[in-house]
């Protein structure tokens, strides 16, 4: 079996933002998608070890921010192979407190969404958060950063514990 042909389903690059009480924190996330359009729903798979995760399961809200992509690959990497645990990936990133009370960040953003859960689904290693969208902004005009884009022409690759990650 080729595992390779996973790397065909089409994808973008978000940063997934939540809170708990003064703490923030964002990931990188790939899947992200559109459940139900009435009412608006949106739905982000992520890992149970992550500490977006446990932030989504305590606040019951996210934030997505459609990357463009422009974006630098030192930004993607902040968001996606360093932990919140570690170290505050706000304190030189530009962001503002949306109306759900999650960050949402605006460094290289299109667009952003903030979300209310509605249901958790439960995916062995990681959990599909659905929401109801409160708020969403168009911020700019570009081209979403997508997984293809990061894969093939910057070379990027998946971190052990996102959805897409196939061992080498």
């Amino acid at each position: 079996m080729d595992t390779k042909a996973l790397h065909k389903i089409s994808y973008g690059l978000y940063i997934v933002s939540s809170f708990d009480g003064e703490k923030l924190n964002g990931q990188v996330a790939n899947t992200v998608f559109q459940v139900t359009s009435s009412p608006p729903r949106v739905a982000v798979c992520l890992n149970k070890e992550n500490l977006t995760h446990s932030f989504v399961e305590k606040s019951g809200v996210f934030s997505i921010s459609v990357l463009e992509q422009d974006t630098p690959f030192k930004f993607i990497g902040l968001f996606g192979f360093r932990s919140g645990r570690e170290i505050n990936k706000f304190a030189e990133t530009n962001y503002k407190t949306g109306k759900t009370g999650a960050p949402v960040v605006l460094d290289y953003t299109l667009a952003y969404m903030e979300i209310q859960v509605t249901m958790k689904i439960d995916a062995d290693t990681h959990t599909l958060f659905v929401g109801t969208l409160e708020d969403a902004q168009i911020l700019k005009d570009g081209t979403p950063l997508t997984y293809e884009y990061y894969y093939r022409v910057l070379k990027g690759k998946a971190p052990k514990t996102a959805p897409t990650y196939i061992k080498e």
